[in-house]
């Protein structure tokens, strides 16, 4: 079965001068204040579409290591997956990178790190970024 989840953005005035806010509409779980200086310099209270996008990288590649895990026996006791994506204005999106640390009862490290490379091959959100390069920094707490 196809799910199709929605986002919308809100947004007044000019690209640099102007504000937005973006809504999770399926869930309607947030609404997050956006704009250009969030994006290009950082700015504390809101969000950009990289920050955005790194939230569906890190939920996704979770959901994915979790997966592959669980079927070959070795169910995750926790998993923590930072993805850190990067913007350069003028040129867009160039890198995600993949931090992750788990905790898996009895799976030696090169065993992990095989799990921890296919995840990040295999993710739905890393197929859609295909396009930037995605790093990986994975290891057993």
């Amino acid at each position: 079965m196809a799910v199709t989840s929605e986002a919308t953005t809100l947004w007044f005035g000019s690209l640099t001068e102007g504000h937005g806010t973006t809504s999770l509409d399926s869930s309607d779980a947030a609404e997050f204040p956006v704009t250009w200086a969030a994006r290009s310099e950082g700015v504390p209270g809101k969000t950009n579409p990289e920050e955005l996008l790194g939230a569906a990288h890190s939920a996704c590649y979770s959901m994915a290591l979790s997966h592959a895990l669980t079927g070959a026996g070795h169910a995750p006791e926790s998993l923590q997956v930072t993805a850190a994506v990067t913007f350069v204005p003028g040129e867009g999106i160039t890198g995600s990178h993949l931090l992750v640390s788990a905790k898996i009862p009895g799976l030696s490290a090169e065993e992990f790190a095989t799990f921890a490379e296919d995840a990040k091959k295999n993710c739905p959100v890393s197929a859609a970024l295909a396009g930037v390069s995605i790093t990986l920094e994975a290891s057993l707490a």
